[in-house]
Parts: C-alpha cells; sequence; structure tokens
C-alpha cells in the first residue's frame, strides 16, 4: 500500500463493504469485477491470497468449509464455501482450523534470544521463533535497568522493526517496571525498584514513540500522576508488582491503570494489616469489572483451578493470554539464561518452565502462544472459540490495535494461523505472506 494512500482509500478501491444476507453470509467486500458466465468467480488485481476447505474462526462463529480472500495482504471476504479465484494463492486448510494471527502483549524472547541482548538479530529471532507457534504480532518487553540501557535498547528496536521481515511483527515496545513494589518485584533487579520519575519518564517517552505500554505498581508515589501522563501520551498504563490494596487499585484503575499483568504473579492475594484483611491486587482485579487482566496460561504459573477460576470472573473479554516468555521459549530443556546474554541468570528449563538453579521458584516462563490456547481449552475447559478470542480479539481490543489486527473481518490484516486438532500449527501468515509452514 503506497504510503500517501490511507486505509479507508485503499479499501475503497478493492471493493465496497457490504454485508450478504442469507444462509453461510459474511461480511464482505463486493469485487471489482464478476464474470458473466459464472457469478463466483472473481476476478481482481492485486496479489491474492485464498484460503479454502477450512473451519473459519470468526468473531462470532466457527464457518465449516469456509474461505478467506484477501488481496495484497487484507482481507476482504470470509464466507462458507469454495470460491473460484483465477490468479490467486491458493491454500487448503484440509479441515484444519483457520484462527486470526496471536497477539502477545507481554514477551521478553524465544528461540535463545532476549530482547535485552543488545543487538538486532535478538529481536529479529526471537519473532521468527514465536511466529512458528502462530503469533503474528508481539510487543517486546523491556525489564527494569538503567535508562541509558534503556535508552539503546529502544533505538535496537526501531532497527529491528525496520528489518522484521520473517517474523511475528512488533507493535510496540512494553515497559515492566522500574516503579514498583520491593516485596513484589519478582525477578526485576532491586537496584533499580524507585517510585515515577517525571524528569525520567518524560525523557523516556520522548526518545521513541515505540513505548506503548508501561507498567508501574500504583500505590507508589507519583504512580498516579505518572499513569495520567502516560494516558496523555497515548500509552497504556498497567498494573504489576505491585503491593496495593482494594482501595489503592481501586484509585489507581479511575486514574488509567485498567490492565493487570500477570494475574496472582507479583501481586498481593488477601493481606492483613494491623489485624484486619484486606482484599490484594488479585481480588481488587476480580471486583472491578472493567478491569483486564493478563495471565501466563502456560498450566505452570497458575493450575488449571485458577485458569477456570479467572475465566469464571472475568470472562474471554476481559482476559488476555499473555507467554511472558524469556529466551528459553521454542528451546530444548536444560541450562538457560534469564536476561541479557552477558548479564543474566543462569536458569534450568524443565517440566515446561524456568527454575532457579535451586529449584525453589520459578525464574520464567518458556511457553508460546499455541500452548496457551491448548492449555486454556484442555486444561481450563475453555472454548476453543473464546481461548482464540483471549489470544486474539481481547488483546487487540486492550492494545487499541483492533482496527486491523485480532479477528478474520474484511477489512483487516491478513494475518492468521492454521492448526490442527491438537492446536499444533500448520501455517503462519501475515500480512497476507505465509512466514512459517509445518
Amino acid at each position: 500500500m503506497p504510503k500517501s494512500q490511507n486505509r479507508r482509500e485503499f479499501l475503497q478501491n478493492i471493493g465496497t463493504l457490504s454485508i450478504a444476507a442469507g444462509t453461510g453470509s459474511a461480511l464482505s467486500f463486493l469485487p471489482h469485477k464478476i464474470t458473466a458466465d459464472n457469478p463466483s468467480v472473481y476476478v481482481r488485481e492485486g496479489k491474492t491470497l485464498k484460503i479454502f476447505n477450512g473451519q473459519v474462526i470468526t468473531p462470532y462463529r466457527t464457518i465449516k468449509n469456509g474461505t478467506i480472500i484477501a488481496v495484497d495482504g487484507i482481507i476482504i471476504e470470509v464466507r462458507e464455501g469454495n470460491l473460484d479465484v483465477p490468479g490467486a494463492e491458493e491454500i487448503d486448510a484440509k479441515g484444519r482450523y483457520v484462527a486470526p494471527g496471536f497477539v502477545d502483549l507481554h514477551v521478553h524472547g524465544g528461540g535463545d534470544h532476549d530482547f535485552l541482548d543488545g543487538d538486532v538479530n535478538a529481536f529479529l529471532r526471537a519473532a521468527e521463533t514465536h511466529a512458528r507457534h502462530g503469533t503474528t504480532s508481539m510487543y517486546p518487553t523491556a525489564l527494569s535497568g538503567d535508562v541509558d540501557t534503556l535508552l539503546e535498547n529502544l533505538d535496537i528496536y526501531e532497527e529491528a522493526n525496520r528489518q522484521n521481515n520473517y517474523g511475528a511483527q512488533f507493535q510496540g515496545i512494553f515497559l515492566e517496571g522500574p516503579y514498583y513494589s520491593m516485596d513484589q518485584r519478582g525477578a526485576q533487579d532491586p537496584r533499580y525498584i524507585r517510585d515515577p520519575d517525571p524528569e525520567e519518564y518524560k525523557e523516556i517517552l520522548s526518545h521513541s514513540p515505540a513505548i506503548k505500554r508501561w507498567d508501574s505498581a500504583p500505590e507508589r508515589d507519583g504512580a498516579l500522576e505518572f499513569a495520567r501522563y502516560l494516558v496523555s501520551q497515548g500509552v497504556l498504563p498497567s498494573m504489576g508488582h505491585t503491593s496495593a490494596v482494594y482501595e489503592e487499585v481501586l484509585t489507581g484503575f479511575e486514574n488509567g491503570y485498567t490492565l493487570a499483568t500477570h494475574l496472582y504473579s507479583g501481586m498481593l492475594g488477601v493481606t492483613r494489616r494491623d489485624a484486619y484483611r484486606y482484599a490484594g491486587g488479585v481480588e481488587s482485579a476480580f471486583l472491578i469489572d472493567e478491569m483486564s487482566v493478563e495471565i501466563i496460561a502456560d498450566g505452570k504459573h497458575l493450575p488449571a483451578s485458577l485458569l477456570k477460576l479467572i475465566y469464571k470472573i472475568k470472562g474471554p473479554d476481559r482476559i488476555t493470554l499473555v507467554t511472558d516468555a524469556m529466551r528459553g521459549a521454542g528451546m530444548p530443556e536444560g541450562v538457560s539464561i534469564l536476561g541479557p546474554r552477558d548479564a543474566g541468570l543462569e536458569v534450568i528449563i524443565e517440566e515446561g518452565v524456568a527454575k532457579l538453579p535451586d529449584r525453589t521458584s520459578f525464574a520464567g516462563s518458556v511457553a508460546t502462544t499455541d500452548r496457551l490456547v491448548r492449555t486454556m481449552v484442555n486444561k481450563a475447559d475453555v472454548p476453543l472459540i473464546e481461548a482464540v478470542r483471549m489470544m486474539t480479539a481481547t488483546p487487540a481490543s486492550i492494545m487499541n490495535i483492533n482496527d486491523k489486527k485480532g479477528s478474520l473481518i474484511a477489512g483487516k490484516d491478513a494475518d492468521i494461523v492454521i492448526f490442527d486438532s491438537d492446536i499444533l500449527v500448520e501455517k503462519t501468515i501475515i500480512g497476507g505472506k505465509v512466514l512459517y509452514s509445518r
């Protein structure tokens, strides 16, 4: 699409949006031309992709024997039945599921690379690793550290984003810290834990427009002012690594903290203060209906019982599945490093999770997005269509990219994943281009 041509003009050029009536109909773009001898044959300009014979998961239903047509990387038709599209690249889904590409809001690395390794290659290889598991959009995540290193990594991200042609698309940076509770810091380096500093965070935000989300403990001095400033800059504040109780969480929510980072991890449950019980961050997220939550649904960080509880209370429109993956994602079990390669912590990957060497605590997730969906279906008994929603439409909506990502609807980007009944990825398609095929 030419840079001078906006999305609406492009869509107008390839057809007029309409809603087709009748059985098996779907949102569609009417074609430039329909051949007189066969009204089901499209004649189009542009690079055309046709995916057929699939179980197409839309926001509304699963279309049996569905077909998707995309032109120049944008979906123009989703419908039941086959359709003759001369000259199109054709993919026979062979009865497999066809879903929107997975959107990961929280990921630190993969494929033995971490986004803090300090080089472009780490970003590119991690993005390729996660694409093989169905991720089409991701938010590379940076941990607490010194400001100079952070600014350098923002510059590295910008260059990696320009070169990223074969992996999951970068949608922006998520900064995880350093404005956290010392008691709930988890793997965050305690040397950098501090209150929000307006001079500091304004400098960081002015350095790069790539920052799309920033995490903080809402009870820290200056955290409410920080959240309000983020909102004014179009950046999402999220609540994480916090010792806040309900009253503090509610005030935080009212000032912009509308998303809880990895629910249960790095936050209090019910706690006591001076003999009185208080609802912690976990219960607060449940009580505030409009607050969305992340969950690391790898089956390790949260057992099946808690996954079921979260789903029962919050529902699929308020839950986003995240990998929170470190470099060990997509790698065999054994020794790995949490954080930067040259200054990180040695950990052991076993039983599908990273652990400290003494095995007293988890040290990070090695999940991939396909595993998250599989866990929600097989362990939490969630219907597939809703597990997919928590990995696609819900995160896209939270990050306000749902105008182009997160669902298979005409006018959106052709970011598509094809997987079988075991949720093993067969193909990952980004912008109408097949980037991975098993």
